[in-house]
């Protein structure tokens, strides 16, 4: 699955937001009409999940790129910043093969894909929480990817009532850094390891998810 994140020089968004807006993004790709059974994206998501492996690609881009990839099939979501910062935009798309792209998509890079690390959360009421592991350094993009996977477990692994609560809240996300002692402490119940093949050296937890009402 392709995400592609605005990068505006002249508005940054907070990291914290980026990877809320991600998870939104994804969740509400998978939420819509168009991966039921019968819609144009269902057979691509079937594949994507059924194979094991939820790869996610986060992309950056800005004007007139930006204005181009959203011509694609997607999700966008747009999640406002505090005073001083831009707001964070990611569109999710939906999975297909890594080569080819599409031409708008070929153009945007992937690695090294950072935003200011503000990491203090403005969705402190949202249903859903997604805890991103202390221990390792990762970039704004491979975290955000990160967080669209527990997220996206959590929805799995929910029934219809939680999802359409959840769903009534816009999918909004509460992204949280606990310390070392917290992390070790307290295990949730999604947990997602990176097998390492990107940025990391090897297989590493890198965030959890968890509902806010599980104590």
């Amino acid at each position: 699955m392709q995400l592609v994140v605005l990068r505006d020089k002249h508005a940054m968004a907070r990291e914290v937001d980026v990877c809320e807006a991600a998870v939104r993004a994804v969740v509400g790709l998978l939420d819509d009409e168009r991966c039921a059974p019968g819609g144009p994206w269902y057979a691509a998501v079937r594949r994507w999940v059924d194979g094991g492996r939820i790869r996610k690609l986060v992309r950056r881009a800005d004007g007139k790129r930006w204005d181009d990839v959203q011509a694609l099939p997607g999700v966008l979501v747009t999640q406002d910043g505090p005073d001083g910062f831009g707001p964070a935009r990611v569109r999710a798309l939906p999975p297909g093969p890594v080569r080819p792209l599409p031409r708008a998509l070929a153009k945007l890079q992937v690695s090294g894909t950072s935003f200011p690390p503000e990491r203090v959360s403005s969705s402190a009421d949202a249903l859903a929480i997604v805890e991103a592991t202390p221990l390792e350094r990762i970039t704004s993009g491979k975290l955000a990817a990160q967080c669209a996977h527990a997220a996206q477990r959590l929805y799995e692994t929910a029934d219809e009532a939680r999802r359409a609560s959840w769903r009534a809240d816009g999918f909004r996300v509460e992204v949280r850094w606990p310390g070392p002692d917290e992390w070790a402490a307290r295990p949730r119940p999604v947990s997602i390891v990176d097998a390492g093949f990107t940025e990391l050296d090897g297989p590493a937890e890198t965030a959890r998810a968890l509902w806010r009402s599980e104590p």
